[in-house]
């Protein structure tokens, strides 16, 4: 089948198969590709309102036994640079969130194994008691499965005593690429294997949570394996229609271990837009100017996207490798109106929650993104001795030798 007659399909609201979304991605012209992406987004959304959410990315820890070769954030058990943070520092956050409008957290860190199940249980029922209306986006599927190895426990009930503590939602970090020939050569099989994490996802959706999917892209995949990628995310969206979103960001190499060259702006607007065409069965997909800029950003509103995704306040995964992009309320806002859309605010479930806030009230600006503790590692929170290390490190740091 011909370029156009695949463009054909489209327009008319064709569903495409695997060989189809690979022919446009590699052969459609750019323009011809946002065209299409942009006609599917107008469809969707027809009254010109693109979303955020102003919420925070707190990464809890940075100690992590997964070792992906791709990730610059992680830290061995036992490196002085290693960190977890406690609970108060935790409220402070939250504090300042709420200080700016914001209702969320999105909460991940690495795989540390001496944080057990009932710490996080812990966590989130202090937070719930504190903040009763504030949500919990937290834990990407690998963080769930490493839980659920650290207790012996099956997924389903590991979720079920993490909703039960005050999950709200689940992120759809730890996906990269779901073919598991890409996930041995990026060292991330053992942590979830593809299958293992649409299985979470599957769980968590049936459990009635609602999650995000995510593709990191432009590490050593090919792109037929972009495109399985998305066809296992869209078969998963037609058994449950649990997933709200779609973010898709490019490999950023700095500090690697893996190293290489990050994608162009215009391969992501590409990848984007076919995800676009590919994913018709979710309603909305985020633009990632945390890796892009807010230019590609705001470009992305004519490649797809119908979100701009979140404020973040805080960000320490990517800016380890690298990007340093920050975009406070006002900033986002302008990037979207100037494109000329109107600019909501939303929550995960992609409920509209009202306009900007800094026009109601005077909102400091931001002009960088906080870290999760300034300097790296310190001294390990006092509530950590309530619970039982697992690592000679952890044990030490517990005085439990």
């Amino acid at each position: 089948m011909t370029i156009d007659r695949i463009a054909d399909k489209v327009a008319a609201g064709g569903r495409i198969d695997a060989g189809e979304a690979l022919a446009l991605y590699r052969c459609a012209p750019t323009p011809t590709l946002g065209r299409l992406a942009d006609a599917i987004r107008a469809r969707r959304h027809p009254g010109g309102i693109v979303t955020y959410i102003i919420d925070r990315n707190v990464n809890y820890t940075n100690v992590c036994v997964a070792k992906c070769s791709f990730c610059a954030f992680y830290r061995p058990v036992g490196s002085a640079e290693g960190y977890v943070l406690g609970f108060d520092e935790i409220f402070r956050k939250i504090d300042e969130t709420i200080a700016v409008g914001g209702g969320q957290l999105l909460l991940q860190g690495g795989h540390n194994p001496d944080l057990p199940l009932e710490w996080y249980e812990d966590l989130f029922r202090a937070v719930k008691a504190r903040y009763p209306s504030f949500r919990l986006h937290a834990l990407s599927p690998p963080e769930v499965i490493h839980l659920s190895r650290l207790t012996q426990k099956p997924i389903g009930e590991v979720l079920d005593r993490l909703i039960a503590a005050g999950l709200d939602s689940v992120p759809g970090g730890g996906a990269e690429i779901l073919v598991d020939r890409v996930r041995r050569a990026l060292h991330c099989y053992g942590k979830a294997t593809s299958a293992e994490w649409l299985d979470v996802m599957r769980h968590a959706h049936r459990a009635g949570l609602r999650t995000t999917a995510t593709m990191m892209y432009g590490t050593v995949e090919t792109g037929e394996e972009r495109i399985e990628h998305l066809m296992r995310l869209r078969a998963l969206q037609d058994e449950t229609a649990g997933f709200t979103a779609f973010i898709a960001w490019s490999y950023q190499p700095e500090h690697t271990e893996l190293a290489g060259s990050e994608a162009t702006a215009v391969d992501y607007l590409r990848t984007l837009a076919t995800a676009r065409i590919v994913l018709d069965n979710f309603e909305s997909l985020q633009a990632s100017w945390v890796t892009q800029g807010g230019k590609v950003g705001q470009l992305s509103l004519g490649y797809g996207a119908n979100d701009m995704g979140s404020v973040m306040l805080e960000e320490n995964v990517v800016r380890a490798a690298g990007a340093a992009y920050c975009m406070d309320e006002m900033e986002i806002v302008r990037n979207i109106e100037d494109a000329g859309f109107i600019a909501k605010r939303r929550n995960m479930h992609y409920e509209i929650l009202g306009d900007p806030i800094f026009r109601d009230r005077e909102i400091p600006r931001m002009l960088a993104l906080s870290t999760s503790r300034t300097g790296g590692g310190g001294s390990s929170p006092e509530e950590l001795r309530m619970y039982s290390a697992r690592s000679l490190a952890g044990k030490r740091d517990r005085r439990q030798d």
